[in-house]
Formats: structure tokens, sequence, C-alpha cells
């Protein structure tokens, strides 16, 4: 049976425009002039015989019917893309590069890969180590983590986990943090990976709430890097405020002890970032997925290990 479609340059437009609600995004996404844009979907409009979006002073509107067939469309051309890489050849699987920054790709990502080699055996991960966003195209990155407010101009982002920080310290000098006021016998470690960030409490905030006055919050040495940071902890060189997801392998291990049950949570969180349309490959999808399941375990064993936590206090 013959397949009665609409011309797909058409389906296309509109399929970028619904995603992005913007003509202008879905023209920057697609590389072409916003009026082509708006043409390809006039044009499809006129060929259904009905309207698929309405404009009002807040944005676009879809319609009940354009919301419903977005996600058949969008998946339809996920398809579509990986049906003409394999008419290239047979599908080997595929590579895909992911941009994180160093503190989180070590004491985060690294240890958790081997998971998604044993589940994709067939897809290649590079990790591109980077204090900045990345230039995705220039350096051919595919995918991006970054810790942030959630807003990266002409990209999309979702998140990945929420954020804490807690003091940690070596097994050795927890023995000897009692309470807060203890502090003022030990050297502070300070992380300044996070100064973008008002909500995360540097040492003279945390001991402000903590009513602790006679300790110098300004002393100590200084690292630009939070794995930098945590590693001068668990060599007994002081105690850091850290963030709790790079923290928490070494907590686990022992390597690394919270003498404090006080955990602040903070506004920035992790984010899976990517230009528009560049997470359509199945590489990109499979590596969303699994990332995605791997925070939402990292946080419902927080939230159980909070829980085990508040009970025995």
């Amino acid at each position: 049976m013959a397949r009665r479609l609409p011309p797909l340059n058409t389906l296309r437009a509109f399929e970028a425009v619904a995603r992005h609600l913007s003509i202008t995004g879905a023209a920057e996404e697609l590389g072409v002039t916003p009026g082509a844009v708006s043409q390809s979907v006039k044009a499809l409009e006129e060929y259904l015989g009905r309207p698929l979006m309405s404009r009002t002073p807040r944005g676009l509107v879809l319609t009940e019917e354009s919301e419903a067939a977005l996600p058949a469309l969008r998946e339809g051309f996920d398809r579509l893309e990986e049906g003409a890489r394999r008419l290239t050849g047979p599908d080997r699987g595929g590579r895909l590069t992911v941009s994180v920054a160093p503190s989180f790709g070590a004491k985060w990502l690294a240890p958790r890969l081997p998971d998604f080699g044993a589940a994709f055996p067939d897809l290649d991960v590079q990790i591109h180590a980077s204090m900045g966003l990345t230039n995705f195209e220039s350096e051919g990155v595919d995918l991006a983590v970054r810790y942030g407010a959630g807003k990266w101009p002409g990209c999309e982002a979702r998140l990945l986990m929420r954020e804490e920080v807690t003091p940690v310290c070596s097994h050795r000098l927890a023995g000897e943090l009692e309470r807060p006021g203890d502090l003022s016998k030990f050297t502070l470690i300070h992380d300044d990976s996070s100064r973008g960030d008002e909500s995360c409490p540097d040492w003279a905030m945390w001991l402000k709430a903590a009513g602790v006055q006679d300790v110098d919050a300004a002393r100590g040495p200084r690292f630009n890097q939070s794995s930098l940071a945590l590693e001068a902890a668990a060599a007994g060189r002081g105690v850091v405020l850290a963030k709790r997801a790079l923290a928490q392998a070494d907590l686990d291990s022992g390597r690394l002890i919270a003498p404090f049950a006080m955990i602040t949570p903070i506004d920035f969180a992790y984010y899976i970032v990517h230009p528009p349309g560049r997470a359509r490959s199945r590489a990109a999808r499979r590596f969303i997925e699994w990332l995605t399941a791997q925070g939402q375990a990292y946080a419902h064993a927080v939230r159980a290990n909070a829980s085990l936590t508040d009970s025995s206090l």
C-alpha cells in the first residue's frame, strides 16, 4: 500500500518548531532562515487543511492534535536517521564524545562508565574533560554534563541531579570533630568551583549558620577544582565543604567522613546539555537514558541514606 505522507521537509520543519515552540530556534537547528521555516509550516497546514499552532502574546501554542502527534514525529525522525546510517553499511555501533568538568568526570562519572560499556558493548564513549561548556561543533562534542543554573544559550538542558554540600574530612580528623566549633583546631580547605552560585555556602556562610564565631573562615588552601579539594581532605590536610555527589564515592569507601549531620541543598545542579537535535543518534539516546537512570539511582540512594541517618539521631 502506497504511503500518503506530507512532504518530509514540511514535517521536519514543523517537528523542530513544535519542540522549540520557536520559529527562530527551529531555523537555527535546521540551518535555514526563519522565513523558510514559516513557509514550510504554512505549506503543511495547507496540505492538512487545518492550523497546527497559534501565535499568542506569550509565544506559539500547539493545538491538541499537534501535541499528540509530536512524540510520534520525533520518534519517526529518530528512526529515519538510524535507517539512513544503516544504508551506508552494517551497523557497527557508534562513538559518542561527552564533555564533562574534570571533577565530575573523575569522581562521579568514570566509576560508573563500566556499567554503560557492559550494557552497550557496541557503543564507545569518549570523555572530554573541560572546565568550559565546550564548542560542540569545533570540538566534535555530542553531549555535555555541566553544573549550573540550567540555562545555556542555544542549548537544550535536562536535569540530571541536584547537589548539596557538607563538611568532610579524613577518618583521623573526624574522630576529633564532635561539634562545628571544633573546626577551630583544623585547617579549612576551600573549594572555589561554586563561586557563581550564591546559594552555595562558603566557609564563612556555613560557620555563621552553624552558630560558630571563633573560627577564621578565610584561612586555608584554596582549589578551583572539587577533586583537588577532596584529595587534600582525604590526605588529612583539613576539612572541606564538599559537594556531596562528588564526595559520595569517597564517603562510601571510608576515605572521607562527614562528621556533622548538616546538609545544605544548593540551587546549582548537574544537567545534560546539547544543541537542539544533537541527541537524536542511537548512541546519544542510549547514553542519556543510561545517565538519567544513574542520576535517579544516586538520588534515591542519597534519600535512603538521609532517612537512615535521621532515624538514628
